[in-house]
C-alpha cells in the first residue's frame, strides 16, 4: 500500500503565471480537456488544442478567447485513430513549436463496441494508449528542449478493471466495452510510470506525471448527448451536490495540478480526494499494483514501439 501524505487544499487559483510556457492538450475541444486549456490560457500559456475535429477545435478556441481575449491559442488536427494522422500532426507541431513545456495526453474514448482503428488495433487500446504513445515519442524531443518539461497522462479509476493479455492485445476473446476501456487505462498508467523511470535513468529533467478526473460530468464520462433532456440532465448534475460526480472544471483540477504545481514530482499520480476517489480536491493518490508493475510496463513499452513504429530516444 502506498502512503498518501496529508495535503493542503489546492484549486485553480494555485496555477502559477505561465507566461512564456507552451502547452499541448489532446482532446481539448470539450470536457476536462477544454477546462484545462481554458485555465492554462488564462494564466498566460501558449496553448495548442490538438483535436480530431477541426470545427469543434475552432469552436473551443473561440470560447476560450471570449473569456480571455488576449489568449494565445491555436488548433492542431490530430486523430489518434490513425498513426498517419499522428505523424502528420507531430511534424506540423514541431515545425511550429520546437519547445513544448507541457504535453497533456487527455483525449480518449470509452465504452465502444469492439472495433479497430485505421491501423488495425482494438479501438480503446489503439486510441487511448497507442496513439498517445506514438505522439509523445514523436514530440518528446521538444518537451526535453524545455528543460523541466512535463508529460501528463490522463488516467481513470477504470484502470482497476483492466487486465493486459499480450497474446491477445486486439481483444478478440471475451471482449466487453468496459474491459476494453479498463485495459487501455491500465496501459496509460503503465506507460506514465515507465516513461518517468526511463527519463530518470537517462538523467533528464523532463518528467512524466499522471492524473485522473474522478467522476467528471463530461461526454466521455457517460453524461453526453445533444438532446434537450440530456443537456438539462447535465446542467442538473453540475449544480446538485453528488458524492461521486462533479463538474468538468473540477475534474480538470488534478490534471492542472500535475501539469503546473511547482512541487509536483515525476512519477506522481493525482486524483480527487473524496468518496471512491470520484470527487473532491486534487491530491496525490495511488493506483493499483498492476499499474506499477515495472516488468509488465517494460513489456508493454516494447510492444508499443513495435506496433506503432515509434522508437523513443533518451
Amino acid at each position: 500500500m502506498v502512503e498518501v501524505p496529508v495535503q493542503r487544499r489546492w484549486s485553480a487559483v494555485d496555477v502559477p503565471d505561465l507566461t512564456g510556457k507552451s502547452a499541448v492538450i489532446t482532446g481539448a475541444n470539450s470536457g476536462i480537456g477544454f477546462e484545462t486549456a481554458k485555465v492554462l490560457a488564462s494564466r498566460g500559456a501558449t496553448v495548442v488544442l490538438a483535436c480530431r475535429n477541426p470545427s469543434r477545435a475552432q469552436d473551443a478556441l473561440d470560447r476560450i478567447r471570449a473569456l480571455t481575449p488576449d489568449a494565445d491559442v491555436s488548433t492542431l488536427e490530430l486523430d489518434l485513430n490513425s498513426l498517419a494522422s499522428v505523424r502528420k500532426a507531430a511534424d506540423a507541431l514541431l515545425a511550429d513549436r520546437p519547445v513544448i513545456d507541457l504535453l497533456i495526453n487527455n483525449a480518449g474514448v470509452i465504452m465502444l463496441p469492439h472495433g479497430r482503428t485505421e491501423d488495425g488495433f482494438e479501438q480503446h487500446l489503439g486510441i487511448n494508449h497507442l496513439g498517445h504513445f506514438a505522439f509523445t515519442g514523436l514530440v518528446l524531443g521538444a518537451v526535453r528542449a524545455a528543460g523541466a518539461g512535463r508529460v501528463v497522462t490522463v488516467g481513470s479509476n477504470g484502470h482497476r478493471m483492466g487486465k493486459l493479455d499480450f497474446e491477445d492485445l486486439d481483444f478478440t476473446q471475451g471482449y466487453k466495452p468496459l474491459r476494453g476501456y479498463g485495459r487501455s487505462k491500465l496501459a496509460n498508467l503503465l506507460f506514465f510510470y515507465e516513461l518517468d523511470r526511463r527519463l530518470t535513468a537517462a538523467g533528464l529533467s523532463t518528467r512524466s506525471l499522471a492524473a485522473h478526473p474522478g467522476g467528471a460530468n463530461t461526454d466521455a464520462g457517460g453524461f453526453g448527448g445533444d438532446s434537450a433532456v440530456q443537456q438539462r440532465l447535465k446542467r442538473f448534475i453540475d449544480h446538485v451536490p453528488n458524492p461521486i460526480v462533479h463538474p468538468a472544471h473540477k475534474g480538470a483540477l488534478p490534471i492542472l495540478r500535475a501539469a503546473t504545481d511547482p512541487a509536483a514530482k515525476g512519477g506522481t499520480y493525482y486524483g480527487p480526494s473524496g468518496l471512491l476517489k470520484m470527487t473532491g480536491r486534487p491530491v496525490v493518490t495511488s493506483s493499483n499494483a498492476a499499474s506499477r508493475d515495472a516488468a509488465v510496463a517494460a513489456l508493454l513499452w516494447d510492444h508499443s514501439e513495435r506496433l506503432t513504429g515509434v522508437t523513443y530516444s533518451f
